[in-house]
């Protein structure tokens, strides 16, 4: 059972959330002075110069006469239209410069300029991998009503897909359990996560990822706060449970180190962009309330 948090409240701002976007159907007709254009190739954006620097050349998209492939509605911000326009792989801009990775703009933009580059980049993934049906194998077009692709052929409706990840902060007296995975940079160490699987529950997913991936059990599931993770199209749920025994036991694929940390003796940790670092830090400043 998932419990209601209590104790210190999880304060974190979503790095990657659009809420303050407001999506507005059927789309604007045409480009107006009001547009702005998120030039978007492969997986990453370009920039433009500024203090600081910006997503948004200041001018319109046709007159940087760029080879775009196709332009997806991101959203209206009062009366300023977002949109994201996509370059074939290897285009150069001039006055631009590209970021294969959302991740590496994080200080570089605004924290709202940062989350409508990873919605452009994850509106365009979404257009590039539905361009034929999954049902009949025709060419889909993109709703104007919704943000969906539509096949005319068999009437198949498909829209952008979240896959739900559970990431969970486990707690053992005045401990918590790191763990590192092989893809991290060495010496980096962050909590448990994993992505839920069909048919199951969020706390099944949380007790599953545990007792798999460092064979201990948990209890006392509490929900915090989640974070929309376009990497390319998670959605991380974010938890706090209480270790209830067994002793570690990596599985050697996923983990392939986890123990035991208090908050004088802590390893390197993920950066504060992170869902995962926030939850870490609600810890430490936990532990920081109850000293004082």
């Amino acid at each position: 059972m998932i419990h209601d948090t209590t104790g210190k409240p999880f304060d974190h701002t979503a790095m990657f959330s659009t809420v303050f976007l407001e999506s507005r159907y059927p789309e604007p007709d045409v480009l107006t002075k009001n547009t702005n254009m998120v030039y978007v190739r492969d997986n990453g954006v370009y920039i433009f110069p500024g203090s600081p620097a910006t997503l948004f050349p200041g001018w319109d998209y046709g007159e940087l006469d760029l080879p775009v492939q196709h332009v997806q509605y991101l959203g209206h911000r009062g009366t300023a239209v977002y949109y994201a326009a996509e370059m074939p792989s290897g285009t150069a801009v001039s006055v631009g410069t590209f970021y294969p990775n959302i991740r590496e703009l994080y200080s570089v933009l605004s924290d709202d300029e940062l989350a409508i580059a990873s919605l452009a980049v994850r509106i365009v993934d979404f257009n590039r991998t539905t361009r034929f049906c999954g049902q009949c194998g025709a060419k889909t077009r993109p709703s104007r009503q919704e943000r969906a692709k539509v096949c005319d052929a068999c009437g198949l409706v498909t829209y952008p897909r979240t896959s739900p990840a559970i990431i969970v902060l486990v707690r053992k007296d005045d401990e918590i359990l790191l763990a590192r995975s092989p893809r991290f940079p060495p010496g980096l160490h962050s909590i448990l996560a994993g992505f839920v699987d069909p048919a199951e529950t969020l706390d099944e997913a949380v007790h599953r990822e545990v007792r798999e991936e460092t064979g201990i059990e948990i209890a006392n599931i509490r929900y915090l706060g989640s974070e929309p993770w376009p990497f390319p199209n998670s959605l991380m749920i974010g938890f706090v449970a209480d270790y209830a025994g067994g002793e570690i036991a990596i599985d050697n694929n996923e983990i392939i180190s986890a123990g035991w940390f208090d908050r004088d003796h802590l390893p390197d940790l993920p950066s504060r962009m992170s869902i995962s670092r926030a939850l870490i830090d609600w810890w430490i400043a936990e532990g920081t309330d109850r000293r004082a």
